[in-house]
């Protein structure tokens, strides 16, 4: 039995029209996020700095899944090396011309619906003559960056909140990192693994009267096997209650006996909605609270300091707090989203209109609390995953290397991840010391000498190191296809995670070691 609403469903698909190409083209990825999602992606802006392998493999995994508009800001020519490993490069053929404007062409040919543009500009220049241009972007992406151009851009986005989020990518052979610079991001859509609470042990009136209005004795065998689960356990937790001084199950003992109680009123041996309902049971003993981290949000500062500039999300929170503070239940508010259930049509249907009925009835209670008018869509969003909503606050970029405390802590939780991570920051900061246009060519006694001095005084380098200095050292300007490969897939699905504000995003750097073939969280 499906989980949406039986009546809407059905009616579908008598009187929706075929999808058109739009609908056709992602449909799978629809599934993913969704309408609201979509939008947000056509509606957004891409700025990328450098045409390299690994920018355009990301912008690939960008322009398919339909962003509205990307730049790539690259004022360089197509070298050999770059003919050699960008698929979006034609080969010889494109050495001396733009890589932006080659990069964009052929990228460009990946989807109609997507517009691009070549800027050929340096950033230097953008920096110093125009950068309010770069508040036109959703998110801006750089990768492998000069470390002073870096720390500028990085530093420049986060000093105002108006401006984008920034994705740093860094890579040098087998070995790559990427980290999201933003200030904070909020998420009503996770897409958690876990459903809303059925509130089995707090039913609402309608739904306790029908289940307690049950006659199992003289029901029909059929009708007995289809029971929905949720009747069932209604019906026996207050019949429980009644002889428990108003108490659930409580202890080992007790739960086996309601159990045994709940297959005691089978009809027939195959029934397979009471073996349900004891798989079930647990729901019925769980009480209904407000998960912790939810409630931690009620009292965040920008939910007590609200005014009616406040972000949305911020008062739909406030809204929340105020419904779980003031309503009996002291619980989230319910949603009319039903799991999968072994009955029959014409009961599932009446139990998805209990539920529906119910829940409309609190969205109303819950709307009431609002301060500001907010879109409907986005309220039945908020209702349906208040108990996952996410809130993150991020780091400026290069705020591992201010705290030697996180360092040091580091070497003793995530040694290989902050061994690729010293590697490559030590690769950027000896490319700094590097004479212009002069070759790299770090040995590994260098780069192990500049990775010491990110550390504290007397603290020792982790025992991987020397495995990640090795590779950074043999290749320290090669963009492998394969490595651009794997970071194109990764990095654009997080930066969709950022747009669309849906799924949660990492918080943290993301190192990849396609020598070992891990990945890890810094």
């Amino acid at each position: 039995m499906s989980a949406l609403n039986i009546e809407e469903s059905t009616t579908a698909l008598v009187t929706e029209q075929a999808p058109d190409n739009k609908t056709k083209r992602y449909d799978r990825q629809l599934r993913l996020w969704a309408a609201s999602g979509q939008n947000a992606l056509e509606s957004s802006r891409i700025l990328v700095i450098s045409g390299t392998a690994t920018s355009t493999s990301i912008l690939k995994n960008l322009v398919l899944p339909g962003i509205g508009q990307f730049t790539i800001l690259d004022s360089t020519k197509v070298t050999p090396e770059d003919a050699g490993n960008n698929f979006f490069l034609e080969g010889p053929s494109s050495i001396g011309k733009s890589r932006a404007e080659e990069a964009v062409r052929l990228l460009s040919e990946l989807n109609d619906g997507v517009e691009g543009k070549a800027d050929l500009r340096s950033l230097e220049e953008v920096l110093e003559k125009d950068k309010e241009w770069l508040s036109e972007f959703t998110i801006v992406i750089a990768h492998n960056l000069e470390a002073a151009l870096l720390d500028k851009l990085s530093g420049l986005l986060w000093e105002d909140q108006g401006f984008p989020s920034l994705v740093v990518v860094r890579s040098a052979g087998f070995l790559a990192e990427f980290y999201i610079q933003y200030h904070e991001h909020t998420v009503i859509e996770s897409h958690p693994e876990t459903a809303q609470s059925l509130r089995l042990d707090k039913p609402f009136p309608s739904l306790l009267d029908y289940s307690m209005s049950l006659d199992f004795e003289n029901m029909d065998v059929t009708d007995h096997a289809h029971v929905p689960y949720l009747f069932i356990l209604v019906r026996l937790l207050e019949e429980w209650k009644k002889t428990h001084n108003g108490s659930p199950p409580a202890t080992y003992a007790e739960k086996k006996e309601f159990k045994k109680s709940i297959l005691s009123m089978r009809k027939k041996h195959d029934e397979e909605n009471f073996e349900e309902a004891e798989a079930q049971a647990y729901r019925a003993w769980t009480p209904t609270t407000v998960p912790s981290d939810i409630s931690a949000l009620f009292t965040d500062p920008k939910v007590l300091s609200l005014t009616d500039s406040s972000p949305p999300f911020y008062h739909l929170v406030y809204a929340l707090s105020k419904f779980v503070e003031d309503q009996p239940y002291h619980a989230l508010p319910l949603t009319s989203t039903l799991p999968d259930i072994k009955a029959s049509t014409d009961s599932y249907i009446h139990l998805q209109k209990l539920y529906k009925a119910r829940a409309e009835e609190e969205k109303q209670i819950f709307k009431s609390y609002l301060k500001v008018p907010v879109e409907e869509d986005m309220v039945d969003a908020f209702l349906k995953n208040s108990h996952a909503l996410k809130l993150l606050r991020g780091k400026k970029w290069g705020a591992l290397e201010a705290d030697k405390e996180a360092l040091v802590s580091a070497i003793e939780t995530a040694p290989k991840q902050l061994s690729t991570h010293l590697a490559l920051t030590a690769l950027t900061s000896l490319a700094a010391k590097n004479q212009p246009n002069a070759p790299l060519t770090p040995t590994v006694e260098d780069l192990t000498a500049e990775a010491q001095t990110l550390l504290p005084p007397g603290t020792d380098l982790p025992d991987e190191f020397p495995d990640a200095v090795g590779e950074v050292a043999r290749s320290p300007t090669a963009d492998l296809p394969n490595t651009a490969a794997l970071l194109g897939g990764l990095v654009a699905q997080e930066v969709i995670k950022m747009i669309t504000k849906q799924y949660i995003p990492i918080n943290g750097y993301c190192i990849v070691d396609l020598i070992e073939t891990w990945t890890g969280i810094l």
